[in-house]
């Protein structure tokens, strides 16, 4: 029996349904790896194959039948080399999501995933049928337990595979990022390998898909639950984990990647959501509307890190009502990052409109409605930039404006993607001093004048809105915490801003359900993450 196995973790960024390019991915990761790292076994992320999640893709046999070509392939062409590899795989009247270890040029061993998660942004009941036993493999002497990702989230699957005779786990997973997940997970490995005496790998996808961020960090822990070894996040990477076998396998210890403070980790999750979900759907870049305000500077920060300057475009879109300050800031800002800017007025645009519209406008201030009017005048000049050139138009609301319906339809929601969504407006106030800690790129009045939609003289959004303080503690309480009106209340919040706002939320659901996806931040994001009904009494 060898004293010493090398198992490296293959910590990749993979497409949803191009299982073709995944499966090229991983044989030429376990070329690599046979090549370079000299590894005994190679890890790859949970449904390798497809990606995840490959959402109602499974729901056609087309996309099984290829996964399995793809595994022969895999296995034809990985010869000398062991991996372990996620997939789905059609059995027994059912679809299950599968660990298989390919050996030898064929499958030697593979296990069902036995929890299969069904809340939040996970709905695995709608595709797969559960497992039900343990996966245990004997590979160079040492006895191996497969789980897939939610399995380590109860004890019931480890405490099976130690009663069974594992020696080592090896948790496959395709875990998405939120606020504080990361330490999340590792506490909670960390508990298991404890509570049975087991070594655990966990590996992790990294990537963006659609409004999902996987971070990677796939991670090490021994059988102390002392954590050995930590791939970087949001990023791919290989973790190489070498294992004394001696008596037991002991993880020796080896690279472990820092610990991102929270806006940094919040802030690249942005870019790599930008960066994934803009390359992946085949975009040329990105264009905004850079209006001098905060969202769209902090928009503007992250998809020149996502893509690099080259492949950004900004438009500057003056009104009437536009400060001289907005359209200088939004010029020094663009001159800082070496983005191409161009400036279009919307006052030809805007007087035509009204000129059309004269007789359904009365000589009665039309107050929101010429609001609206500018704002949608925007979206079509953006939009044809976006038609004309194929960039993809970044959206630059945040969470707190969709929360409340300060948005409008067809004007400034108008997009394909938006990166902001998730995050509150106190956050984008913090993430933007914390891009301009790294280096300064966006300018300081940005970040101390008040805010402003700028679609009427002297407007400020506190002219519409609570102060944002504690509109985002109200919203917070009420959307990601469910907590009732009367509850918030309770907790010391004056009366009519939480009714005002709690109203809003609701009323606003029918604009939310159009607008674009966006990078998920927190535990409760709009989209698939919080799912209400437009039409409701409740």
């Amino acid at each position: 029996m060898p004293l010493r196995l090398r198992i490296l973790v293959a910590q990749l960024n993979l497409l949803v349904g191009d299982v073709d390019g995944n499966r090229d991915q991983v044989i030429a990761a376990a070329n690599a790896a046979r090549n370079g790292q000299k590894a005994d076994l190679l890890v790859f992320p949970e449904l390798t194959l497809t990606g995840y999640p490959p959402e109602d893709l499974l729901l056609r046999p087309e996309l099984t039948e290829r996964t399995q070509a793809a595994l022969r392939r895999i296995a034809a062409e990985t010869r000398g080399m062991a991996l372990i590899l996620g997939y789905p795989k059609a059995a027994l009247g059912g679809l299950f999501n599968v660990a298989g270890l390919v050996s030898d040029g064929q499958v030697i061993a593979e296990y069902a995933k036995q929890l299969l998660p069904n809340y939040r942004v996970f709905d695995e009941k709608r595709y797969f049928q559960p497992g039900n036993g343990p996966g245990i493999l004997e590979f160079k002497g040492t006895r191996i337990a497969l789980t897939v990702c939610e399995d380590i989230w109860e004890e019931g699957p480890t405490r099976q595979a130690t009663a069974a005779g594992a020696e080592l786990l090896i948790n496959i997973n395709a875990s998405p990022y939120h606020l504080d997940k990361a330490p999340e997970r590792e506490a909670l490995v960390r508990l298991r390998a404890q509570e049975h005496g087991i070594p655990i790998i966990y590996a992790n996808l990294v990537g963006g898909q659609d409004e999902l961020v996987f971070d990677g960090g796939s991670f090490v822990v021994d059988a102390a639950g002392n954590l050995t070894h930590r791939a970087p996040y949001f990023e791919a990477a290989s973790l190489v984990v070498d294992m004394d076998l001696e008596h037991r396998p002991r993880p020796l210890p080896g690279a472990v990647a820092p610990v991102l403070e929270r806006e940094e980790a919040i802030y690249r999750a942005l870019v790599l959501g930008v960066r994934d979900y803009v390359r992946k759907n085949g975009f040329a870049g990105a264009v905004l509307g850079l209006s001098g305000g905060i969202d769209s500077a902090l928009t503007l920060a992250v998809a020149t890190d996502a893509l690099g300057p080259e492949l950004v475009e900004v438009v500057l879109m003056p009104s009437r009502y536009t400060a001289d300050m907005s359209l200088d800031d939004a010029l020094e800002q663009a001159r800082i990052l070496g983005v191409k800017a161009s400036i279009l007025s919307i006052e030809p645009a805007f007087k035509a409109f009204l000129g059309m519209l004269a007789d359904q406008l009365p000589d009665r201030d039309a107050g929101v409605t010429e609001e609206n009017i500018q704002a949608r005048c925007r979206g079509i000049i953006l939009m044809a930039i976006s038609n004309q050139q194929g960039k993809m138009l970044l959206t630059t609301g945040n969470k707190s404006e969709m929360a409340v319906g300060y948005a409008t339809l067809y004007g400034d929601m108008a997009g394909g993607f938006a990166p902001l969504k998730d995050l509150s407006k106190t956050l984008v106030y913090r993430l933007a001093r914390y891009r301009n800690r790294r280096s300064r790129v966006i300018p300081e009045r940005v970040l101390t004048r008040p805010p402003s939609a700028e679609l009427r003289p002297d407007q400020t959004d506190q002219d519409s809105l609570p102060d944002y303080d504690l509109l985002d503690e109200i919203l917070k309480r009420y959307i990601e915490d469910d907590q009732s009106v009367a509850a918030i209340v309770a907790a010391g919040y004056p009366e009519a801003e939480v009714r005002r706002v709690a109203r809003l939320v609701d009323r606003n659901e029918y604009k939310r359900r159009q607008a674009p996806p966006g990078v998920r931040i927190t535990r409760r994001a709009f989209g698939r993450d919080r799912r209400y009904p437009i039409t409701s009494g409740f």
